[in-house]
Parts: C-alpha cells; sequence; structure tokens
C-alpha cells in the first residue's frame, strides 16, 4: 500500500485521504529551493502591482514612447521605495535620529513573529504526522482565555504566577488539540471538519465568556476583561520603550525542543512513521490512535503557547480579537518552513516582518497595506503549488521520492 494511503475508522483507505496525505506530503518535502523562489516569485508580482498602483508610473505611461526612462524611472523609484519602506518597518529604520528608533522595528518584527512560531511548530508537526490540523486560531483562543483568566483571577506571587498561567495557556490549547485527535483516532472524523468547527467554537465561547461577570472588566460594558496581573505578565527583554517580551525566547527554545522531540527521539519517529504510512506503522506493533492524539495534543500546547504569547505579552487584555488571524497565518508559516522547527522559525520571523512593515508602507510609501496581505497570499499560493513553481523557474521533477510501501 502506498504511504498516501489514510484510513477509515475501519483501518480502509480512501480515495479522499489518498489525495490529502499526497498533497500535503509534496508541499512539506519541497526542496528549500522551491520555497526559496516561491517567495521571490511572490516579491517579483508584487512589485508588478506595485508598479500598476503607483500614480507615477500611471502619469508617465500616457507619454512612454515618447521619453520611456521616464516611465522606466517611476516605476523604479515606486518598487523601491515600497520595498525600502518595508525594510525600513521590519528590520532597521535607517533614518530616525536614534538608536532606540533605529532598533525598534526589529524588536516589533520578533515581538509579532513569536505566536506565529509557536503555532506555525505545532501545525508543523501534524503535518509531519500526516494530520492536516487548520485549528491553531481556536487552540490560540482557548490556551488566551485559561491563561488569562488565571492571570487577571488569580493573585499569586511574581514567578509562580506567571509560570501558573503558562501553564493555563498550555493545558487549554492542549485540550482543544486533543477533541479533534481523539475524534480523529476513534471514529476516523476528519481533522479539517472538526478544527475547522472548533475554531468557530472557540470563537463564540470567547465572546460569551467576555459577556460574563467572570471575564468582564468591572464597571465597563465592553466586551474586554481586567489588564493581567504584573506578576503574570511575560518580562520584556530590552525594556520599556519595546514591546519583546520573554515569549519570543521561548518560541526559540519550543523550536529546539520540538526538533529534539521530532529527530532524535523514539516518539518523533513513530509520529513520522504514522505520517507516512499508518498501516505500516501499525504492522510493526506502533500504536497509530495514540500517535494522532498525542501530536494534536502537542500541537494544541503549542497554539496555546501561542495564545500565551498575545494575553501574557503583548494585549494584557482578553478580547474578542485577541487571535487575530495567527492562527491561519501560521498554516502559511509551516508550510514555507517545510514543517521543520528552523525552517518555521525563519518563516515566522519573514511574516512577522510582513506584519510590520505594514504602517511604514502606508506612511512613507503611500501604498495600502493591502500590498503585504497580497505578498502573503501570492506566497500562499506558490507553496501551495510546488509544480507551478517548478514550471515558472524550468526545475526538473524530482526522480528521488520517498515512498514507502507496505
Amino acid at each position: 500500500m502506498s504511504a498516501e494511503a489514510v484510513q477509515k475508522g475501519d483501518g480502509a483507505p480512501t480515495e479522499e485521504g489518498r489525495d490529502w496525505r499526497g498533497l500535503l506530503r509534496e508541499i512539506t518535502e519541497s526542496s528549500w529551493l522551491v520555497v526559496l523562489l516561491a517567495v521571490v516569485a511572490s516579491l517579483v508580482i508584487g512589485a508588478i502591482l506595485i508598479i500598476f498602483a503607483d500614480p507615477d508610473v500611471d502619469a508617465a505611461a500616457k507619454y512612454f514612447f515618447a521619453r520611456p526612462m521616464d516611465t522606466i524611472s517611476a516605476a523604479w523609484n515606486a518598487v523601491f521605495s515600497a520595498y525600502d519602506a518595508m525594510f525600513r518597518g521590519s528590520v532597521w529604520n535607517y533614518t530616525a535620529d536614534s538608536f532606540s528608533q533605529q532598533l525598534r522595528p526589529l524588536t516589533e518584527t520578533l515581538t509579532i513573529a513569536t505566536p506565529l512560531i509557536f503555532a506555525g511548530l505545532g501545525l508543523g508537526m501534524g503535518f509531519r504526522a500526516g494530520l492536516f490540523n487548520i485549528g491553531a486560531q481556536g487552540q490560540i483562543i482557548m490556551g488566551a482565555m485559561l491563561g488569562g483568566w488565571v492571570g487577571f483571577a488569580w493573585h499569586l506571587p511574581a514567578g509562580l504566577h506567571l509560570l501558573v498561567a503558562v501553564l493555563a495557556t498550555i493545558l487549554g490549547g492542549a485540550l482543544w488539540g486533543f477533541i479533534p485527535g481523539l475524534l480523529k483516532a476513534k471514529t476516523g472524523a476528519h481533522e479539517v471538519i472538526v478544527t475547522i468547527m472548533l475554531n468557530y467554537v472557540a470563537a463564540n465561547l470567547l465572546a460569551y465568556a467576555l459577556s460574563t461577570d467572570a471575564f468582564q472588566r468591572p464597571g465597563s460594558d465592553n466586551p474586554q476583561s481586567p489588564i493581567i496581573d504584573t506578576t503574570a505578565q511575560y518580562p520584556l527583554i530590552l525594556g520599556s520603550s519595546y514591546r519583546l517580551h520573554l515569549g519570543f525566547l521561548l518560541a526559540i527554545a519550543a523550536a529546539f525542543g520540538v526538533w529534539w522531540l521530532m529527530e532524535r527521539s523514539t516518539w518523533g519517529f513513530r509520529f513520522r512513521a504514522v505520517g507516512a504510512n499508518p498501516r505500516a506503522a501499525r504492522t510493526a506493533g506502533m500504536n497509530v490512535s495514540f500517535g494522532i492524539i498525542a501530536v494534536m495534543t502537542i500541537a494544541g500546547a503549542l497554539a496555546g503557547l501561542a495564545g500565551s504569547a498575545q494575553i501574557l505579552g503583548t494585549e494584557k487584555t482578553l478580547t474578542a480579537g485577541i487571535a487575530g488571524s495567527f492562527g491561519f497565518d501560521a498554516i502559511t508559516v509551516a508550510l514555507l518552513g517545510r514543517s521543520r522547527p528552523f525552517g518555521t522559525v525563519l518563516a515566522g520571523l519573514l511574516f512577522g516582518a510582513f506584519r510590520a512593515s505594514g504602517p511604514t508602507l502606508q506612511v512613507a510609501a503611500g501604498l495600502p497595506v493591502d500590498i503585504v496581505l497580497i505578498l502573503q497570499s501570492l506566497i500562499v499560493l506558490f507553496i501551495a503549488a510546488p509544480p507551478l513553481v517548478r514550471f515558472l523557474f524550468r526545475l526538473p521533477t524530482p526522480t528521488n521520492e520517498k515512498v514507502v510501501t507496505a
């Protein structure tokens, strides 16, 4: 039986399961060159869109045949100013007056990347285990809910309070990952459908909680919680001038932990074997059901830590938008990083830079922040279609595909 086979509840493969598994394996096993070229192609197409959207280029194009260099110069200036603004807004603002202001964009990138790294690590684990978990959004919400409640409702000594709050975010996310894992393992329910539904359940559960006395800020009718106690907040790494907090270092540590788990531990070998061929793994004596539940639970715990970055690090109060779109963006981060921990870290930093650059892009280049969203969407498109990237750049089709048979 091929590696793309998956089971129904009775262990029989389905065509739909083979399609999902084949697509997932092709994306996550794409070469680093394909991934890099996908980003390059996105930037090139983004540059073309910037040129068409720039009014100076449009004005110069009206007399292109009389003075073509005016149009070319205007196009170059439009692209350069846009990408220069993105660089200054996300990496280093070399036009700022002080060192602290010059450094601020980089710290914002690292801060925004933190929840993306956490959630991307969990999703990447699922992808490598053959599970298309897209429930990080709901898992972030549940982690932030439980951790936030501990943060403002409990009053503990410094250090202990933060530890308990972080563990609560892990527990909330793990629970929301355990449910689809259990349903997948015991009933064959498709994890895509279950996690999508749980995303909506989590969002509506949060909206309801913020209307209750237990979560709503006293004296306010707005759907927001009290502010997290300072004893439960992540310490700031570079002081109060920046938002960068301890959660970023925890995310890097989590990447090392996931790498060790998946590459150096017996559990990781079993998870990868289940992803490659569940029936072969079962024949070898592995508990496939336990593997599915464990992977989904760990993935949920990591997404819960993404919620901790939001509620204990940056926002410090629980609102309906606490998760933003981090859970969905993390899917692209995991795929862009080829579901490997260190690739996920780099992809998280890239998407963090995109998000951080939005305000500067609007102010300095006069372009809408939608350009950033377009670039992200293009990356999604190319990452999800490795054959398209190979076609555009005339890359040969791989001939040494990994095949596991049973």
